[in-house]
């Protein structure tokens, strides 16, 4: 199996805003500056996220982007899904015809590790991902490094 950068990063960012969902909306162009993520790219990722429901748009001053649902109740296989990639090592997308049209001989060892897949990425959430020491550790290197925190803090207290 091979994950696309589509999935990668749509992951990666969902993940940026989970960890920073509790200052507020958090904007493309923020994720795009602490991951390295085009801001493009990041917009149509964005586009599919939204329509699957799991982030939601914040119109106006301090608007972004936010979590449509709790982050304990978003699953990794979820994001992978709402952009478009699919959790499977099959050579013929799971139609059974990976030889001359017919079923190959090791079809349902690559189907079973397909589910495996997929059963262990749902089993992850955006919540235990930003429970992990690591994570939040290279979160506050990136926010440090890209004064992200300090920025927030200051938009917060003008709007209040």
């Amino acid at each position: 199996m091979r994950l696309s950068t589509k999935g990668r990063y749509a992951v990666t960012a969902m993940l940026d805003l989970a960890i920073h969902d509790r200052v507020g909306p958090v904007t493309l162009a923020d994720i795009s500056q602490c991951q390295g993520i085009s801001l493009s790219y990041l917009e149509q990722l964005f586009a599919k996220l939204r329509k699957d429901s799991l982030v939601e748009g914040v119109r106006g001053p301090g608007g972004g982007y936010r979590l449509a649902r709790p982050s304990d109740q978003i699953s990794i296989a979820e994001i992978i899904h709402a952009v478009d990639e699919k959790v499977d090592v099959t050579r013929c997308g799971g139609h059974e015809d990976c030889q001359g049209g017919e079923r190959c001989l090791t079809h349902e060892l690559w189907k079973d590790l397909s589910q495996q897949l997929y059963d262990f990425l749902d089993g992850i959430t955006l919540a235990d991902l930003v429970d992990r020491p690591d994570v939040r550790e290279i979160a506050r290197r990136q926010d440090v490094r890209s004064q992200r925190d300090r920025a927030y803090m200051m938009l917060r207290s003008t709007a209040a």
